[in-house]
Protein backbone atom coordinates (compact mmCIF):
# COMPACT_ATOMS: atom_id res chain seq x y z
CA UNK A 1 0.00 0.00 0.00
CA UNK A 2 0.85 3.55 -0.53
CA UNK A 3 1.95 5.77 2.48
CA UNK A 4 -1.55 7.53 3.08
CA UNK A 5 -3.62 4.21 3.29
CA UNK A 6 -1.05 3.00 5.35
CA UNK A 7 -1.63 6.37 8.24
CA UNK A 8 -4.87 5.82 7.61
CA UNK A 9 -5.11 2.08 8.65
CA UNK A 10 -2.81 3.40 11.40
CA UNK A 11 -4.50 5.83 12.92
CA UNK A 12 -8.23 3.29 12.54
CA UNK A 13 -6.12 0.64 14.56
CA UNK A 14 -5.37 2.90 17.42
CA UNK A 15 -8.92 4.06 17.46
CA UNK A 16 -10.03 0.54 17.51
CA UNK A 17 -7.82 -0.36 20.65
CA UNK A 18 -9.13 2.48 22.03
CA UNK A 19 -12.71 1.14 21.79
CA UNK A 20 -11.35 -2.04 22.68
CA UNK A 21 -10.13 -0.67 25.98
CA UNK A 22 -12.88 1.17 26.76
CA UNK A 23 -15.33 -1.55 26.51
CA UNK A 24 -12.57 -3.90 28.61
CA UNK A 25 -13.20 -0.84 31.18
CA UNK A 26 -9.37 0.21 30.35
CA UNK A 27 -10.51 3.23 29.16
CA UNK A 28 -7.85 5.57 27.43
CA UNK A 29 -8.12 9.37 28.76
CA UNK A 30 -8.99 11.63 25.54
CA UNK A 31 -5.12 12.17 25.09
CA UNK A 32 -3.97 8.64 24.99
CA UNK A 33 -6.37 8.33 22.18
CA UNK A 34 -5.26 11.50 20.44
CA UNK A 35 -1.93 10.68 20.63
CA UNK A 36 -1.65 7.11 20.11
CA UNK A 37 -3.79 7.62 16.80
CA UNK A 38 -1.16 9.84 15.60
CA UNK A 39 1.37 7.85 16.84
CA UNK A 40 0.01 5.01 14.80
CA UNK A 41 -0.80 6.51 12.03
CA UNK A 42 3.17 7.87 11.48
CA UNK A 43 4.68 4.40 12.70
CA UNK A 44 2.52 2.53 10.29
CA UNK A 45 5.15 4.70 7.50
CA UNK A 46 7.98 3.09 9.44
CA UNK A 47 8.54 -0.03 7.85
CA UNK A 48 9.61 1.71 4.66
CA UNK A 49 12.55 3.40 5.69
CA UNK A 50 14.05 0.57 3.91
CA UNK A 51 13.37 1.90 0.59
CA UNK A 52 15.26 5.62 -0.11
CA UNK A 53 12.23 7.02 -2.23
CA UNK A 54 9.76 6.39 0.59
CA UNK A 55 7.69 8.75 2.46
CA UNK A 56 9.37 8.10 6.03
CA UNK A 57 13.18 8.87 4.09
CA UNK A 58 12.14 11.92 2.70
CA UNK A 59 10.61 13.25 5.89
CA UNK A 60 13.90 14.43 7.86
CA UNK A 61 15.78 15.04 4.71
CA UNK A 62 19.43 14.26 4.67
CA UNK A 63 19.40 12.48 8.07
CA UNK A 64 16.44 10.24 7.36
CA UNK A 65 17.87 9.20 4.03
CA UNK A 66 21.30 8.82 5.37
CA UNK A 67 19.43 6.49 7.89
CA UNK A 68 17.38 4.47 5.03
CA UNK A 69 20.82 3.81 3.83
CA UNK A 70 22.01 2.22 6.71
CA UNK A 71 18.59 0.40 7.16
CA UNK A 72 18.27 -1.20 3.87
CA UNK A 73 21.67 -2.45 4.09
CA UNK A 74 20.78 -3.70 7.28
CA UNK A 75 18.18 -5.49 5.61
CA UNK A 76 19.46 -7.19 3.21
CA UNK A 77 22.62 -8.46 5.60
CA UNK A 78 19.79 -10.38 7.59
CA UNK A 79 17.81 -11.06 4.62
CA UNK A 80 20.94 -12.97 3.43
CA UNK A 81 22.39 -14.64 6.37
CA UNK A 82 19.22 -16.15 7.40
CA UNK A 83 17.20 -17.26 3.50
CA UNK A 84 16.58 -20.52 2.90
CA UNK A 85 18.60 -23.04 0.44
CA UNK A 86 15.60 -22.37 -1.87
CA UNK A 87 15.21 -18.48 -1.94
CA UNK A 88 17.09 -16.05 -4.10
CA UNK A 89 20.02 -13.92 -2.90
CA UNK A 90 19.52 -10.13 -2.79
CA UNK A 91 20.64 -6.87 -3.13
CA UNK A 92 17.81 -4.42 -1.88
CA UNK A 93 16.49 -5.00 1.64
CA UNK A 94 12.56 -3.44 0.62
CA UNK A 95 10.02 -5.42 2.20
CA UNK A 96 12.97 -8.11 4.59
CA UNK A 97 13.44 -7.05 7.97
CA UNK A 98 11.36 -3.93 8.68
CA UNK A 99 8.48 -6.03 7.17
CA UNK A 100 8.52 -8.09 10.48
CA UNK A 101 6.39 -8.49 13.48
CA UNK A 102 10.24 -8.80 15.05
CA UNK A 103 11.29 -5.75 14.18
CA UNK A 104 8.05 -4.47 15.11
CA UNK A 105 8.38 -5.33 18.63
CA UNK A 106 12.10 -4.64 18.78
CA UNK A 107 11.71 -1.16 17.79
CA UNK A 108 8.49 -0.36 20.09
CA UNK A 109 9.98 -1.89 23.29
CA UNK A 110 13.31 0.19 22.29
CA UNK A 111 10.93 3.58 21.80
CA UNK A 112 9.09 2.47 25.37
CA UNK A 113 12.70 2.06 27.07
CA UNK A 114 14.12 5.08 26.38
CA UNK A 115 10.51 7.12 26.99
CA UNK A 116 10.87 5.34 30.42
CA UNK A 117 14.49 5.81 31.41
CA UNK A 118 15.36 9.27 29.70
CA UNK A 119 11.51 10.63 30.59
CA UNK A 120 10.29 14.08 29.18
CA UNK A 121 13.08 14.81 26.43
CA UNK A 122 12.55 11.65 25.08
CA UNK A 123 9.05 11.19 25.03
CA UNK A 124 9.41 14.64 22.75
CA UNK A 125 11.39 13.39 20.34
CA UNK A 126 9.64 10.72 19.88
CA UNK A 127 6.20 12.34 19.30
CA UNK A 128 7.66 14.50 16.66
CA UNK A 129 9.16 11.87 14.55
CA UNK A 130 5.64 10.54 14.93
CA UNK A 131 4.14 13.80 14.63
CA UNK A 132 5.91 14.66 11.57
CA UNK A 133 4.84 10.99 9.87
CA UNK A 134 1.44 11.26 10.92
CA UNK A 135 1.46 14.96 8.71
CA UNK A 136 3.17 13.77 5.85
CA UNK A 137 0.54 10.36 5.59
CA UNK A 138 -3.00 11.35 6.75
CA UNK A 139 -2.34 15.21 5.15
CA UNK A 140 0.15 14.42 2.45
CA UNK A 141 -1.46 16.53 -0.23
CA UNK A 142 -0.74 19.65 1.87
CA UNK A 143 2.67 18.39 3.41
CA UNK A 144 4.08 17.67 -0.08
CA UNK A 145 3.02 21.30 -0.99
CA UNK A 146 4.50 22.79 2.05
CA UNK A 147 8.24 22.95 2.92
CA UNK A 148 9.53 20.44 5.27
CA UNK A 149 10.44 23.20 8.01
CA UNK A 150 6.79 23.91 7.98
CA UNK A 151 6.09 20.27 8.47
CA UNK A 152 8.44 19.99 10.74
CA UNK A 153 7.29 23.23 12.99
CA UNK A 154 4.09 21.65 13.36
CA UNK A 155 5.15 18.23 14.64
CA UNK A 156 7.41 19.65 17.17
CA UNK A 157 4.36 22.33 18.48
CA UNK A 158 2.01 19.08 18.58
CA UNK A 159 4.86 16.92 20.24
CA UNK A 160 5.04 19.97 23.09
CA UNK A 161 1.59 20.37 23.44
CA UNK A 162 0.49 16.65 23.98
CA UNK A 163 3.07 16.00 25.94
CA UNK A 164 2.44 19.12 28.10
CA UNK A 165 -0.93 17.87 28.64
CA UNK A 166 -0.44 14.33 29.33
CA UNK A 167 2.05 15.52 31.81
CA UNK A 168 -0.49 16.88 34.37
CA UNK A 169 -2.53 14.44 36.87
CA UNK A 170 -4.87 11.40 35.48
CA UNK A 171 -4.14 13.05 31.66
CA UNK A 172 -2.49 9.64 30.26
CA UNK A 173 1.28 9.54 31.13
CA UNK A 174 0.66 6.70 33.18
CA UNK A 175 -2.09 4.51 31.31
CA UNK A 176 -2.02 0.80 31.77
CA UNK A 177 0.76 0.89 33.56
CA UNK A 178 0.80 2.66 36.64
CA UNK A 179 3.56 4.15 38.06
CA UNK A 180 5.64 3.93 34.57
CA UNK A 181 5.25 7.30 33.10
CA UNK A 182 5.16 6.21 29.34
CA UNK A 183 6.00 2.58 29.05
CA UNK A 184 2.59 2.47 27.03
CA UNK A 185 4.09 4.63 24.06
CA UNK A 186 5.84 1.87 22.35
CA UNK A 187 2.11 -0.03 22.10
CA UNK A 188 0.93 2.10 19.23
CA UNK A 189 4.41 2.14 17.42
CA UNK A 190 4.70 -2.05 17.48
CA UNK A 191 0.36 -1.80 16.31
CA UNK A 192 1.46 0.98 13.51
CA UNK A 193 4.07 -1.49 12.08
CA UNK A 194 2.75 -4.51 12.64
CA UNK A 195 -0.68 -3.14 10.46
CA UNK A 196 1.54 -1.78 7.78
CA UNK A 197 3.00 -5.44 6.57
CA UNK A 198 -1.00 -6.65 7.22
CA UNK A 199 -1.36 -3.75 4.77
CA UNK A 200 1.52 -5.03 2.09
CA UNK A 201 0.21 -8.65 2.39
CA UNK A 202 -2.73 -7.41 0.48
CA UNK A 203 -0.38 -6.25 -2.76
CA UNK A 204 0.87 -8.28 -4.83
CA UNK A 205 3.77 -8.69 -3.22
CA UNK A 206 2.85 -10.08 -0.69
CA UNK A 207 4.68 -9.59 3.34
CA UNK A 208 7.18 -11.66 5.03
CA UNK A 209 6.04 -10.20 8.56
CA UNK A 210 6.16 -13.93 10.41
CA UNK A 211 10.17 -14.23 9.89
CA UNK A 212 11.93 -16.31 10.93
CA UNK A 213 9.42 -19.17 11.40
CA UNK A 214 9.55 -21.41 8.57
CA UNK A 215 6.64 -21.20 5.97
CA UNK A 216 6.81 -23.75 2.75
CA UNK A 217 10.71 -24.22 3.80
CA UNK A 218 11.10 -20.46 3.19
CA UNK A 219 12.34 -18.31 6.33
CA UNK A 220 11.47 -15.22 4.55
CA UNK A 221 8.25 -16.57 3.08
CA UNK A 222 5.79 -13.83 1.50
CA UNK A 223 2.43 -13.90 3.12
CA UNK A 224 -0.65 -12.75 1.91
CA UNK A 225 -4.09 -13.00 0.52
CA UNK A 226 -5.33 -15.26 -2.18
CA UNK A 227 -3.94 -14.50 -5.36
CA UNK A 228 -7.28 -13.36 -6.90
CA UNK A 229 -7.67 -10.68 -4.45
CA UNK A 230 -4.26 -9.26 -4.28
CA UNK A 231 -3.54 -5.83 -5.63
CA UNK A 232 -0.79 -3.59 -6.87
CA UNK A 233 0.26 -0.70 -4.24
CA UNK A 234 -2.33 2.69 -5.46
CA UNK A 235 -4.71 0.80 -7.03
CA UNK A 236 -8.06 2.08 -7.12
CA UNK A 237 -9.07 -0.50 -4.40
CA UNK A 238 -6.66 1.09 -2.21
CA UNK A 239 -8.16 4.45 -2.84
CA UNK A 240 -11.70 3.78 -3.31
CA UNK A 241 -12.13 0.97 -1.04
CA UNK A 242 -10.07 0.66 1.66
CA UNK A 243 -9.05 4.23 2.49
CA UNK A 244 -12.69 5.07 3.16
CA UNK A 245 -12.99 1.66 5.29
CA UNK A 246 -10.39 3.02 7.41
CA UNK A 247 -11.91 6.62 7.89
CA UNK A 248 -15.59 5.03 8.79
CA UNK A 249 -14.74 2.40 11.29
CA UNK A 250 -12.05 4.57 12.60
CA UNK A 251 -14.38 7.84 13.07
CA UNK A 252 -16.97 5.24 14.33
CA UNK A 253 -14.70 3.34 17.38
CA UNK A 254 -13.40 6.86 18.20
CA UNK A 255 -16.87 8.05 18.96
CA UNK A 256 -17.41 4.73 20.61
CA UNK A 257 -14.24 4.92 22.67
CA UNK A 258 -15.03 8.63 23.79
CA UNK A 259 -18.41 7.95 24.63
CA UNK A 260 -18.21 4.91 27.06
CA UNK A 261 -14.85 6.70 28.36
CA UNK A 262 -17.16 9.55 29.45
Amino acid sequence: MMGPAHSLSGAMAWLGVGLAAAVADRPMPWTVLVAGTLICAGAALAPDLDQKSATISRAFGPISRFLAGIIDKLSVTVYNLTRGKGERRRTGGHRTLTHTWVWAVLVGAGFSAAAVHWGRWAVLVILFIHMVLAVEGLLWRHARASSDVLVWLLGATSAWMIANIMDRPGMGSDWLFPGQEYLWIGLPIVLGAIVHTIGDSLTISGCPMLWPLPIRGRRWYALGTPRFMRFRAGAWVENKVLMPVFMIVGAASGVGALVLAA
